[in-house]
């Protein structure tokens, strides 16, 4: 890949990955549950997500979801769903200021957030057709196709984790103070909620 397109690729990354959507505010919150440094286990389900989608882009099934009506609608609509699922879940937890449990949330197995931040990202067919979209304006036909499919998935995904980790996980910290009292903790809890099944009635809504 030439430098010059590379560049392209890595700011256009970079935009992407500054785009707040469920990925951020699933970082943000795992940030905030389980600690700055835990949320990287979430972030790596997100990214694994993202290689799923490179790969079915990549080998034309992205064509029959963007072009298949019912496909596509079946993905969005479950994506939408577990969105949706997590918000309720998120704004019905309850305030805990019990050491020992609040110690138990930060210690939530890094399987269970790697899942989490995987099936976010996964029931996201909105992504698939981005990439459709995206991938080609980067890729030439004329050169080999792996090598430059391996270099677009490593620059996207390197710039996911660097944005999500060292902006989104880290911005979360400046919501710790919330956490030492049960009004902050409501107000953290619904605000998430909320943010939540927002976006999963707009990945719903939106055509």
């Amino acid at each position: 890949m030439q430098p010059s397109l590379w560049l392209a690729l890595a700011g256009a990354g970079v935009l992407i990955s500054f785009t707040p959507g469920a990925g951020a505010i699933n970082t943000m919150s795992n940030s905030l549950n389980s600690g700055f440094r835990r949320s990287i286990w979430g972030i790596l389900g997100q990214q694994a997500a993202l290689v799923v989608h490179i790969v079915i882009v990549a080998l034309g099934v992205g064509v029959l979801v963007a072009s298949s009506p019912v496909a596509f609608n079946v993905i969005r609509y479950a994506g939408a769903a577990y969105l949706v699922y997590l918000g309720i879940q998120q704004f019905r937890h309850k305030p805990d200021l019990d050491q020992e449990k609040a110690a138990a949330l930060r210690n939530e197995p890094a399987f269970s957030m790697f899942r989490r931040g995987l099936w976010v990202n996964l029931l996201n067919p909105k992504a698939i057709v981005f990439f459709l979209a995206f991938m080609p304006q980067f890729i030439r036909p004329e050169e080999p196709l792996l090598q430059q499919y391996l270099a677009l998935s490593a620059t996207v995904i390197v710039i996911d984790i660097l944005v999500m980790w060292f902006f989104f996980a880290a911005a979360a910290k400046s919501f710790q103070r919330f956490t030492h009292d049960a009004r902050g903790q409501r107000i953290l809890n619904r605000t998430f909620g909320v943010l939540f099944m927002a976006v999963g009635v707009l990945l719903a809504l939106i055509h």
